[in-house]
């Protein structure tokens, strides 16, 4: 949104409705979040940007960003019969990335089966070194 198109008191307070209105992490975000702070410390959770998009995980200088995305970020294709990232989901990546923010999305259909420590770490690990990972890895 353009600031001047708006009364300025008037976007601050839908932010800050926006912001308060965020739900606490789920449990899949404080298992992300927990593997998180083991590989590389201290993240901030929850974070909202400076023009009220939030992240379910960030390291604001750097501007990168984890998202976990749950059922709700995707609806099914009959055709192939997977999961596609919904029209909400995908226009928030877009403006997240339009403003210089790096977001790695941990879709609920490979975390899930993760089952041990260590496969949660070596698939965070890759995720965050941009490396592709199958399904279930």
């Amino acid at each position: 949104l353009h600031a001047k198109w708006f009364d300025p008191q008037l976007v601050e307070r839908l932010r800050n409705a926006y912001v308060q209105s965020q739900n606490s992490p789920s449990k899949e975000q404080r298992d992300v979040s927990a593997v998180l702070r083991r590989i590389q410390g201290a993240h901030a959770v929850n974070y909202v940007t400076e023009c009220g998009l939030s992240l379910d995980m960030a390291h604001p200088r750097s501007k990168r960003g984890i998202e976990v995305y749950g059922r709700q970020h995707y609806m099914r294709n009959p055709t192939t019969d997977s999961w596609v990232e919904n029209g909400p989901t995908r226009f928030k990546s877009r403006l997240l990335e339009a403003r210089g923010w790096t977001v790695v999305r941990i879709p609920f259909f490979d975390w899930e089966p993760l089952a041990t420590h260590d496969e949660k770490v070596r698939y965070l690990e890759s995720k965050l070194k941009g490396e592709p990972v199958e399904n279930g890895e």
